[in-house]
């Protein structure tokens, strides 16, 4: 297996691996990672392959906050070894006291950061993401907030997800404006099936300098080579909770995509972490695993292809909306 690449996250100093290891499968439901065994097993496995990206959110696992508890215990001695990348934002369910739609705001963003830190047993949080936009807070009091934290020690960076350009836009002449520090990724859904983040987010993404960071850049799984017309593995997040992927997914062209790597003898999942690693200012391809072979795959498929100019430029038009 080559080694892994790292990357700066857009014009920041913060580097991290080309493949990072989304969490969102810890603490998950009927995967291995629902344990505390499982997830110390994959984590465990990546830090081994060189993965130091590590995404999650308060809101992961069965429970809210559970991939976060987990993730606490398996990093105890191993901290200083990863990226770790957590978000706020979204519904908490009352976990964080009554927050009254208003997740974006000073009150509740110093109630969710602490709430974060216990569970992952950490003094800091490297990136420190706003889950979704809050229409009822102004950014500005956002970012400000975020500012003291970072002042406090308490995160490194900040990042946000599912923003869309105008958002991306007024966020970042927001913090211009008030001397704020300004958000240095964006992550955003993006996979051959998913192209929206090029009309508008993409391109903010690379006129400020961010580093994007799609999530479900496999498509749920869908491109890891493992499904067909007829169904793929019963224990896998589509076969679980979305089968209806797989119903309605492209198959010609899917077939197609897959002729066309075996004529290279290049694997689906290889080529297609490929293209996303092609494309400006992505940075990392975010992949869940649920088991530590997993790790090994993901890993061996981002460094064993180099695709030329043209054919990044023929996957993007074989998938072209």
């Amino acid at each position: 297996m080559a080694q892994i690449e790292y990357r700066r996250l857009g014009n920041s100093g913060l580097t991290v691996s080309t493949i990072g290891l989304g969490c969102n499968n810890f603490g998950r439901a009927g995967t291995a990672t629902q344990t505390q065994e499982g997830t110390n097993a994959v984590i465990d496995a990546a830090i081994g392959a060189g993965v130091t990206l590590f995404d999650t959110a308060d809101i992961y696992g069965a429970e809210r906050g559970q991939s976060e508890t987990l993730m606490g215990h398996a990093l105890q001695g191993k901290r200083d070894q990863i990226v770790l990348a957590t978000k706020f934002g979204m519904d908490m369910g009352g976990a964080n006291g009554p927050d009254w739609g208003a997740r974006g705001s000073r009150r509740y963003i110093r109630l969710a950061v602490e709430a974060s830190l216990r569970r992952l047993q950490t003094d800091w949080i490297d990136l420190y993401q706003l889950h979704v936009p809050d229409a009822s807070t102004p950014i500005e009091e956002t970012l400000s907030t975020l500012d003291d934290l970072i002042a406090e020690g308490k995160i490194r960076y900040i990042g946000h997800s599912n923003l869309a350009g105008w958002q991306i836009a007024e966020a970042e002449f927001t913090a211009r404006l008030h001397g704020h520090p300004r958000f240095i990724s964006s992550q955003n859904e993006y996979s051959l099936l998913v192209r929206d983040a090029e009309d508008e987010v993409l391109p903010a993404v690379n006129a400020y300098g961010l580093g994007f960071l799609p999530f479900f850049p496999l498509y749920n799984g869908l491109f890891t080579g493992k499904f067909s017309r007829s169904g793929g593995p019963a224990d896998s997040r589509i076969m679980m909770i979305r089968p209806h992927l797989v119903e309605n997914a492209p198959w010609d062209t899917i077939e197609r995509y897959q002729a066309w790597c075996d004529e290279r003898g290049v694997t689906m999942l290889a080529a297609t972490m490929a293209w996303l690693l092609a494309q400006p200012s992505l940075t990392s391809v975010i992949a869940g695993a649920t088991r530590p072979e997993q790790i090994e795959q993901n890993a061996t498929a981002a460094t064993s292809w180099k695709p030329s100019a043209e054919e990044v430029a023929f996957i993007s038009e074989l998938f072209a909306a």
